[in-house]
C-alpha cells in the first residue's frame, strides 16, 4: 500500500519511494508505521535479500513463526534484531494481529516473517494482512525466496499459467477425491508434500492423472543436495524405488492437455450411462460385472473429485438385464 510523501523513516534519511527504499539500488529505508511482510531463505542463506536484512536490524517489532529459527538466521546473517520479538504462528495469529497492527498505527515499524519462504504463502501472516487491509494499516512485502517459483521454474513443464494447491491433504481418501478433481485442470500444478508421505502421493498421482503424465519431483532445493527429478509420473515412481528421495519436496505436475480439458467437460454420465459401459467392459475383457463397473466408476469422477456410486451403478446394470 502505497504511503504519504511525508511519512517518517526509521532513518535519519527520508525515501520518497515509500516503503522499500531507493528503486535505483542504494540504501534500503524502514517506513515507520508500516506492516512488513518478508521472504527468507528456505535453504541457502545467501538468498537472504539485502531488505530482509535491513528490516531485522531496523524493525521495532518482529513477528516470527518460531523466534528460535529467527535468532539462528540473524546469527548466519551476522545480524543484530534490535526489536522486540513475538512469536506469530498458526495457533496464536488470529489473536495476535490487532495487538500488532496496534502498535503499528502508533508509528512502529512491524516486520512478519515464517521459517522459510514468503509469509502467508502455506505460513502464517493471511490473518494480520486481512486486518490491516480492513483497519486501513499500511502492509507491503519485501520479496525473495520462494519454493513454488523455484521449482516451477526448474520444472521445464509451462510457466504461463499455473496453479498452486499447497499440501496434498494427508488422508487417502482426501487426496485422491482432490486430484480426481483436478484431472482436466489445464494449468500447471504445484503441491508441496512430506518425506513419509511421498510413496502414497505418488501413487494417488499415478492413478488420478495418468502414469504418462509429465511432472517434476524438486527436493532440497536451494540447499547443497538440491535435486530435480523430470519425466512421467510413471519413471518418478520408478527412480524412486531405485532411490527413495529425502528431505523438502515440491511437486510441479503438468495440466491436462486440450482433449483431456474437452473431454472432462462433457455432461456428467448417469448410473444407466455407466452400467451400459460396464456391460460392455466386462464383455470384452471377460471380467466380472463388478470389476467392470469399479473400473467403469473409477475413470469417470464426478467434478467434485468423489466416484459415482458403484451399487446405484450394479443396480442400473440388473435393470437393463430385465428390460432386455
Amino acid at each position: 500500500m502505497m504511503r504519504n510523501d511525508d511519512q517518517t523513516l526509521s532513518r535519519t534519511d527520508k525515501s520518497p519511494e515509500g516503503p522499500g527504499g531507493d528503486p535505483e539500488g542504494g540504501p534500503s529505508y524502514v517506513s515507520r508505521g508500516t506492516l512488513f511482510l518478508a521472504a527468507t531463505p528456505i535453504g541457502n542463506t545467501g538468498d537472504a535479500s539485502a531488505r530482509l536484512t535491513s528490516l531485522l536490524e531496523s524493525a521495532d517489532l518482529v513477528a516470527a513463526e518460531d523466534t528460535r529459527r529467527l535468532y539462528d538466521l540473524a546469527n548466519r546473517l551476522g545480524v543484530r534484531v534490535s526489536g522486540r520479538v513475538v512469536a506469530y504462528h498458526d495457533h496464536n495469529e488470529d489473536h495476535m494481529a490487532d495487538p500488532i497492527l496496534d502498535q503499528v498505527r502508533d508509528g512502529a515499524c512491524a516486520l512478519v516473517v515464517s521459517d522459510a519462504g514468503m509469509p502467508t504463502i502455506n505460513d502464517p501472516g493471511m490473518a494480520i494482512v486481512r486486518r490491516a487491509i480492513e483497519r486501513g494499516v499500511p502492509v507491503t512485502c519485501a520479496p525473495g525466496p520462494s519454493a513454488v517459483l523455484d521449482a516451477l521454474a526448474l520444472s521445464g513443464l509451462p510457466t504461463d499459467r499455473f496453479c498452486y494447491e499447497g499440501f496434498l491433504p494427508r488422508r487417502h481418501g482426501e487426496r485422491i477425491r482432490h486430484l480426481r478433481s483436478l484431472r482436466n485442470e489445464p494449468r500447471t500444478m504445484v503441491f508441496y508434500e512430506t518425506t513419509h508421505r511421498i510413496d502414497q502421493a505418488m501413487q494417488d498421482l499415478d492413478e488420478a492423472f495418468g502414469a504418462d503424465r509429465l511432472m517434476a519431483l524438486c527436493r532440497e532445493l536451494t540447499k547443497d543436495h538440491e535435486q530435480i527429478r523430470r519425466g512421467t509420473i510413471a519413471q518418478i515412481i520408478e527412480s524412486m524405488a531405485q532411490d527413495p528421495p529425502r528431505g523438502e519436496m515440491v511437486l510441479v505436475v503438468a495440466g491436462a492437455g486440450s482433449d483431456q480439458v474437452q473431454a472432462g467437460t462433457s455432461e456428467v454420465l448417469t448410473d444407466h450411462a455407466l452400467a451400459v459401459m460396464a456391460r460392455q467392459r466386462a464383455e470384452e475383457e471377460g471380467v466380472r460385472i463388478k470389476d467392470a463397473i469399479a473400473r467403469v466408476v473409477a475413470e469417470h469422477p464426478l467434478p467434485d473429485g468423489s466416484l459415482p456410486n458403484r451399487k446405484k451403478v450394479y443396480a442400473a446394470t440388473l435393470e437393463d438385464r430385465r428390460e432386455d
